[in-house]
């Protein structure tokens, strides 16, 4: 027999009844009211006896199958799924917690996670239905990626960029900082320029790489690269103060590499997840002779897939896809092959319209609760924003949030030199309830400054 869920909703709330249902079947199952294997209503009797849609309940159920919080079993229903927080395999009968487990990790709200519909997952296993039935090729294939996934690649560039290239100008990567690597080691020796505060992963890059770091003040126009072999900027939206580059900027930027004869490294971060307009053009559209360009499908599809793209200036194309012959530095065939179907299929296009829309819900609710208390450091845009206050006051509503179960960065932890202080809040990778449950806390911290 299916068990009952004591599920209350409070359609006063702004929180949709969907996200209501799937947070308290969550919090059933951390508190081992619902057990390992324990037999949940049907989608149909669950919206009957909470006077909901079916559609609701089924939205409730899918977010809660997606996160793994419950299995389906065929022909028989859903079901409580295995989980740490429960123990381990469900067994016949249903077995209730007796002991105290392990404090639960945080939940992150970080500035990378995306937000990916559990409705699309279809797509998702579509792609890596058809990696198993393709051929590998034989031996090594091609060290700058696979010819259909450039061609693809290149189509989207155009397409939703503005940056047309031919195919054989864009080379595969195993993500933005792979790409980053790939130029850093055919550049002459010196050091290179970055934004401060600025992409952490991409400064311990650099630094790996034997180059010095020099600073650039994130929040002005780069008026002098003397000295610097390359810039690597975010114009598209600065990491982390979410700062559109102006025109005029872009056109002092391009200026002062060309003085310097320094090379610039576009990292394309977080372009398409604009929706107060339409997303910038890619700077490398104004000069592709001076501007090497990085993108990235962490934030369309899943950091853990490991793949981007660069695309070199015509100059650095041939000894990168050379050293790349002899290193065999390229991205797993089957994640291209997957990425090739999801390009294809429009499962990626499909997946950023979607975010779209939850990140333009969601960054006025962040925006909502923490404006009264903080600056903010760039226009609603992306997952994520970030908030000015001094750093007395950003600890204490970091150690808020901690102490209701949230993580939350500070701003200081990407600064070098420039002395910003605030927070760094996420709104991409965590469910609405989550969400919610974080603002409550960071404005719990603020309230007591």
């Amino acid at each position: 027999m299916p068990t009952p869920l004591p599920v209350r909703l409070d359609r006063a709330q702004p929180t949709p009844l969907g996200v209501q249902i799937s947070g308290q079947v969550r919090d059933l199952v951390v508190a081992g009211t619902l057990a390992r294997g324990d037999r949940l209503p049907s989608s149909r009797a669950l919206a009957a006896d909470l006077g909901v849609s079916r559609a609701v309940a089924e939205q409730a159920y899918e977010q809660l199958l997606a996160e793994g919080w419950l299995e389906t079993r065929h022909g028989a229903g859903t079901f409580v799924a295995p989980h740490p927080s429960v123990g381990g395999a469900a067994r016949s009968a249903p077995e209730r917690r007796t002991t105290p487990s392990a404090p639960p990790p945080l939940v992150s709200l970080d500035a990378g996670t995306p937000w990916i519909d559990p409705r699309h997952a279809a797509g998702w296993r579509r792609a890596w239905r058809e990696v198993s039935t393709a051929r590998p090729p034989r031996g090594y294939d091609d060290p700058r990626g696979i010819p259909e996934l450039r061609a693809a690649l290149a189509d989207h560039l155009a397409r939703t960029r503005g940056l047309a290239v031919d195919p054989d100008e864009v080379v595969v990567t195993a993500g933005t900082t792979d790409g980053l690597r790939q130029v850093l080691s055919v550049l002459p020796p010196g050091p290179v320029a970055m934004e401060d505060p600025g992409y952490r992963a991409a400064v311990e890059t650099v630094r790996a790489s034997g180059r010095a770091v020099h600073d650039l003040p994130a929040t002005a126009a780069v008026t002098d690269l003397g000295g610097r072999v390359a810039a690597y900027v975010t114009p598209a939206h600065q990491h982390p103060l979410g700062r559109v580059m102006p025109a005029a900027d872009r056109l002092t930027l391009l200026a002062s590499a060309r003085a310097a004869d320094a090379l610039v490294l576009e990292d394309d971060y977080d372009s398409e997840f604009r929706y107060d307009v339409a997303p910038v053009p890619a700077l490398a559209t104004l000069d592709r002779e001076r501007v090497a360009y990085l993108g990235t499908a962490s934030k369309s599809v899943a950091p853990s897939l490991r793949l981007g793209w660069l695309v070199p200036t015509p100059t650095l194309l041939d000894p990168v896809n050379a050293r790349r012959a002899i290193t065999h530095e390229a991205a797993a065939w089957p994640v291209q092959r997957a990425f090739l179907t999801l390009l294809r299929d429009g499962y990626v296009d499909k997946v950023v319209r979607t975010a779209r829309r939850v990140y333009a819900d969601r960054a006025p609710r962040v925006a909502a609760a923490l404006s009264p208390y903080a600056e903010l450091a760039g226009p609603l845009a992306g997952m994520y924003s970030t908030w000015l206050l001094p750093q007395a006051d950003a600890v204490r509503a970091r150690d808020a949030a901690a102490a209701a179960g949230y993580r939350v960065n500070l701003l200081s932890d990407y600064a070098r030199s420039s002395g910003l202080t605030g927070l760094v809040v996420g709104f991409g990778g965590v469910t609405d309830t989550e969400l919610d449950g974080a603002l409550a806390a960071l404005v719990r911290g603020l309230a007591r400054s």
